[in-house]
């Protein structure tokens, strides 16, 4: 008996595409950031160029405070349709199989790419690639560092600690599920939806998270963010999928949470710029760096919360568009413009459904990629602006080739990058 979440039907004729989308742009968008790793002089990346700037931590600021949290808040939003429809034990079973299996396969074939290729250019390998890929594996067990509990010389989960964070907080999650009985469910549910009828109440968790952040310091290798801040913005698109109240909520207070993002951010970078800036911000204990951790995770919720709610309005808006012209074609319509916006509609779909598609895939694939395009690049006689344009539109190229040619076009290879068969 499935408790905590009540059984649903198994198709969801509601999707929002409009989170595909975003989910496919965020992918795109690490291929520009990891791209400009290569040029970044604070950031400890696979490979880099000689000439170096500071710069890049600023500009990717904004992004970095809301794009990763924003995944884990679609993630759990997916989560509670997928429990709805297969239960936990189905749940667990659907997640090792798109998340745990492409994990498997990309850490056995692709993340020692990315290592090796950092020890060759930092002098410290010359052997062969074979006798590196058995040395990465040579790793000692770590059980206070969980879910990593693997470590080694050379070992790494890379840029798949999301894939590893996300399995890990899925199975708490069907955990918490199967604990949790169905009517103290529906109370809890039925009391936090009420409660996010006032005026920017759904902003309140905001303050739990910048409380999580201020306590715990932010990982600079999880996209400087705390793994537990990742864990309540799964939890939080959890519950936020779980009531049409809270969509409501949240679509209402798009903007009011996108003003205080801002504020909390604005006021946050004052003090990493000064007084946390003087110290570690992303770990220190002092009241700056304290204080500037606890706005980012303000910062952090409001603006996912912002963006959910910004999108939501955007999908409707298109939904609401798309019925249109069809309803004038059932009437009988015959205007050029509306066939021609009929026509037009299929074509987006189709694109943004292969984008969609190709998500976890891509995700997989961008950073050997990404480091294994930028290798010889950064050798080039070139400026570093045109290196980065290079790296960029190379690596973009040669990850739709091997998506299009090498994985969705046989079923043993979409399933083992977490594509259905």
């Amino acid at each position: 008996m499935m408790r905590g979440v009540e059984r649903g039907p198994e198709r969801q004729p509601d999707r929002r595409g409009e989170l595909d989308a975003v989910r496919a742009l965020v992918v795109v968008g690490l291929v520009l950031f990891h791209a400009a790793l290569v040029f970044d002089a604070r950031d400890d990346f696979y490979v880099k160029n000689a000439e170096t700037t500071e710069l890049t931590t600023f500009v990717v600021a904004p992004v970095v405070v809301c794009a990763m949290p924003l995944l884990f808040a679609i993630a759990g939003i997916g989560a509670w349709h997928s429990l709805r429809s297969r239960g936990p034990g189905g749940f667990v079973r659907e997640r090792l199989l798109r998340i745990g299996v492409p994990l498997l396969v990309a850490l056995v074939l692709l993340l020692p790419v990315p290592q090796f290729l950092r020890a060759r250019a930092e002098g410290t390998w010359t052997g062969s690639y074979l006798a590196f890929w058995l040395r990465f594996f040579d790793v000692r067990f770590q059980p206070g560092d969980v879910p990593f509990v693997l470590d080694g010389e050379h070992f790494e989960t890379g840029h798949l600690w999301f894939l590893v964070l996300l399995l890990t907080w899925a199975l708490v999650l069907a955990a918490l599920v199967r604990l949790v009985p169905d009517d103290v469910a529906r109370r809890a549910r039925g009391r936090l939806a009420r409660a996010v009828g006032a005026r920017g109440a759904v902003l309140a968790p905001a303050v739990v998270v910048g409380v999580v952040c201020a306590a715990h310091e932010l990982e600079e290798g999880f996209a400087a963010w705390s793994r537990w801040g990742y864990l309540l913005f799964f939890l939080g698109g959890f519950v936020l999928a779980s009531d049409a109240r809270f969509r409501s909520a949240v679509r209402r207070d798009a903007a009011l949470a996108g003003l205080v993002g801002l504020g909390a951010f604005a006021v946050g970078m004052v003090l990493f710029l000064g007084p946390a800036g003087e110290v570690d911000a992303f770990t220190g204990r002092e009241a700056g760096a304290v204080v500037f951790r606890f706005l980012y995770g303000v910062a952090g919720w409001c603006w996912v919360v912002g963006l959910l709610g910004l999108l939501d309005r955007w999908g409707a808006r298109r939904r609401t568009a798309a019925a249109a012209p069809a309803a004038e074609v059932a009437l009988g319509a015959t205007s050029t413009s509306r066939g021609a916006a009929v026509a037009v509609r299929p074509w987006r779909g189709r694109a943004w459904a292969y984008l969609g598609a190709a998500v976890l895939p891509l995700y997989v694939l961008h950073q050997p990629v990404v480091v294994a395009v930028a290798y010889p690049v950064v050798g080039w006689e070139l400026p570093a602006p045109a290196k980065y344009v290079v790296i960029v539109v190379a690596s973009l190229g040669a990850l739709l080739a091997v998506y299009d040619l090498l994985v969705r076009r046989t079923r043993v290879t979409r399933v083992l990058l977490g594509m259905r068969a």
